[in-house]
This record gives C-alpha cells, sequence and structure tokens, in this order.
C-alpha cells in the first residue's frame, strides 16, 4: 500500500521578506515532491500564497476593504499560483489538478462525499491534487481559521498516514524561537499538554501562526495521523525528513493509536 502524505506550505514558505513570491524556494519544493512520488508515496499539497501571488499582480489605486482585497487578490493569485506549479512539475512529467474548497464541503453528506472522491480519482491517476481555500467565495464565518486547519481536515478525509505542516521555523520550542535557551520539543505523544509553550502571534503573511499548528496537529494525531511540523525554508526539508528524521530538526506529533 502507498504512503500518503499531505503537505502544508504555508504563505512565510513561499514568499519572501517583501511579499512576493520566492519561484526559487517553490521549485525545490517542487523537486522534492517529484522525489517523494518516485519513492512510491501519494501526495496532496495544500498551499497558501495565492493573496501574497495576487497582490503583486495589480496595483489599485482606490480604498478596497479586507473582503474585497481577499477576492480579488486570491482570485488573480490563485491562477499564477497553480500555473507555475503546473509549469514546475510538467518538467517532471507529473500533471497536477486544482481543488478549491470551503469549510461546507467537509460537512457529512453529498459535497464531502463528492470531494473525497475527486481528490481520490486524482490520486489514483497519478495527479497531485493541490489544495486551498476558494477564497472568492469564503468570507467571515464561512472561513476555514487558516490553512493548518484545512490540511487537518484533508488528511483525514483521505486517511492519510502522515500531515506535514511547513513554516518558517524548526517545530514548538520551550520559549520563543530566538531564545537561545530554548529548546525544540522533538516528540509529542498524544497525552502531552504542550499549550504553556505556544504564543498567539500570528505569521506575517498568512491567517495563521503555531497555535494554528499546534491546535490542528493535537486534533489529527487523535485522529490516528501522524503530524510533524518543520521548516519549509531548509534545503531538502521532506527528502530529509523520510529518508534521515533523527538529523533534521522538526516537531513530531505521534499518532494515537485508534
Amino acid at each position: 500500500m502507498k504512503r500518503r502524505i499531505v503537505i502544508k506550505i504555508g504563505s512565510n514558505v513561499l514568499t519572501r521578506p517583501d511579499g512576493k513570491l520566492d519561484v526559487t524556494r517553490m521549485s525545490a519544493l517542487v523537486d522534492q515532491v517529484a522525489w517523494l512520488k518516485k519513492q512510491g508515496c501519494e501526495v496532496i499539497l495544500v498551499s497558501s500564497g495565492a493573496v501574497a501571488c495576487g497582490r503583486r499582480e495589480l496595483q489599485v489605486d482606490h480604498d478596497l476593504d479586507s473582503v474585497e482585497q481577499r477576492q480579488l487578490y486570491s482570485a488573480l493569485g490563485q491562477v499564477k499560483l497553480v500555473g507555475l506549479y503546473y509549469d514546475l512539475f510538467r518538467e517532471y512529467g507529473i500533471h497536477v489538478g486544482q481543488v478549491l474548497t470551503m469549510k461546507e464541503n467537509f460537512e457529512p453528506g453529498e459535497q464531502y462525499r463528492n470531494q473525497r472522491a475527486c481528490v481520490s480519482v486524482m490520486l489514483e491517476n497519478g495527479v497531485i491534487p493541490i489544495v486551498n481555500e476558494n477564497d472568492t467565495v469564503s468570507v467571515t464565518e464561512l472561513m476555514f481559521t487558516d490553512n493548518d486547519e484545512l490540511s487537518g481536515l484533508i488528511a483525514q478525509m483521505m486517511q492519510a498516514d502522515t500531515l506535514i505542516l511547513l513554516s518558517n521555523i524548526d517545530g514548538i520550542y520551550t520559549g520563543h524561537p530566538d531564545d537561545p535557551q530554548s529548546e525544540l520539543i522533538r516528540q509529542v505523544e498524544p497525552t502531552t499538554d504542550l499549550s504553556q509553550y505556544i504564543q498567539a502571534e500570528k505569521s506575517a503573511f498568512g491567517r495563521g501562526g503555531m497555535h494554528s499548528k499546534y491546535t490542528t496537529a493535537c486534533e489529527i494525531q487523535q485522529a490516528g495521523i501522524r503530524v510533524v511540523i518543520a521548516n519549509g525554508e531548509r534545503d531538502n526539508i521532506l527528502i530529509d525528513l523520510l529518508e534521515r528524521p533523527a538529523d533534521v530538526p522538526h516537531t513530531e506529533f505521534t499518532a494515537a493509536k485508534q
């Protein structure tokens, strides 16, 4: 049976400090995903970055409210983002497909079954699903908290073996990551409570943060899925997590026995 991995790539991984898309890093991550497929893994990507892409595509000379900005920039940016993925994966002869979803699609019922069937048939035919929230219609109460939550729901829906949350830090620390006294927490058992170490601050370009990743990791861990939080800015992070995990900094949430 193939190993099924959901990989969430956060906005802070895909963007440069100036907010523009980091195409070099995106290309490196695509190289690694192609390598995972070659090892027999089924991969589902949950990719942020559409709003960041769109913001650099169009300069607007009048004020937009936050909802209008999100709708406009995500609509523009999603086209560019998936187009880049298409071109990069095509170099390996790998097909990709776009899945734009909303929170209501994860409620029990026909929409849930249709969405699961769509992702399943893509995987069965060697296509990598690239999943993102449909920001053009998802506003306020309809929105996911962030793509951490979305990736967790996808991992459960598709009964993944592992969920990898790629951030711009190595994992969960006992203090602030910049504090030399802080230690990286390498392994988290299902009964461990790390809430005392979790800061509520959010990421620079995304809606998430470590609090969101921790919440998602705990929920998905209890569902029997292994969760890894790692630094997507590290070279060959995905390959190293598979080949020599002891040598690469990360936080792993051990799957609860079902």
